[in-house]
Formats: C-alpha cells, sequence, structure tokens
C-alpha cells in the first residue's frame, strides 16, 4: 500500500494506462499521498486557490527533448476529497503529459473516464 490509500500495484498499473493513452511509453512519476491541510497548502502556493483539492500535479520535463525516460513529475492526491482514487491518479498522470480539461474540447475528460473503465 502507498499509505494506506491505495495497493503500490494498482497506482502503477493506472499510471501505466494513462500515460501510454497519452503517447508516452516511457518516464517516471511520482504519486503521493497527502491530508486535506497539506493539499491545501499545496493548492494555495501553486495555484493561489483556497482550500483543499482532490488532485494536484506538478510536470517537469513536460514537451522539451530528453535524454532517455521523461521525468512526467509529481501527482499529488488528497484521499479525503475523492471518491475514486484510481481516476485522480489517471487524472493527474493525463495532465503531466501535457493534457488540460480547462482548455480543451473534452478530450481530457473523455480519455480519463474511457482509462477508468479499462481499470475496472
Amino acid at each position: 500500500m502507498i499509505g494506506s490509500a491505495l495497493p503500490e500495484a494498482r497506482v502503477q498499473e493506472a499510471v501505466a494506462y494513462a500515460a501510454a493513452s497519452a503517447g508516452v511509453s516511457e518516464g517516471h512519476v511520482a504519486v503521493a499521498f497527502v491530508d486535506a491541510a497539506r493539499i491545501a497548502e499545496l493548492n494555495r502556493e501553486w495555484r493561489g486557490k483556497p482550500g483543499p483539492t482532490d488532485v494536484l500535479s506538478f510536470p517537469v520535463d513536460e514537451s522539451g527533448p530528453v535524454f532517455g525516460a521523461r521525468e512526467l513529475g509529481d501527482v499529488v492526491i488528497c484521499p479525503e476529497q475523492t471518491s475514486d482514487l484510481v481516476e485522480a491518479v489517471v487524472h493527474g498522470v493525463l495532465h503531466l503529459t501535457g493534457m488540460d480539461h480547462e482548455t480543451d474540447e473534452g478530450e481530457m475528460l473523455a480519455l480519463q473516464a474511457e482509462i477508468r473503465s479499462w481499470l475496472g
């Protein structure tokens, strides 16, 4: 288990499906599960928004040139703020691959739902 939130194998499976579905075959992702106070602090510091949220993504390599596997970045999830931890992992990883549901035409959330259905 990663903390007591989700088995590590389940996290790895969700990360792999999300990254591959976005065309990323190799890369590193860190996933952390934190409490509401910590995610609220990160949300305020990095997004300028008050209060806790469900998931935050912190990309590293984005789309620049890399040598070897990409360092996709970090996904921080607050279990208290989400009803589906696997979906939160998928959501966070899709953001790391450059997708953004706030600016696209619904592609990210459609892909997220499709990936979630594959993961059972």
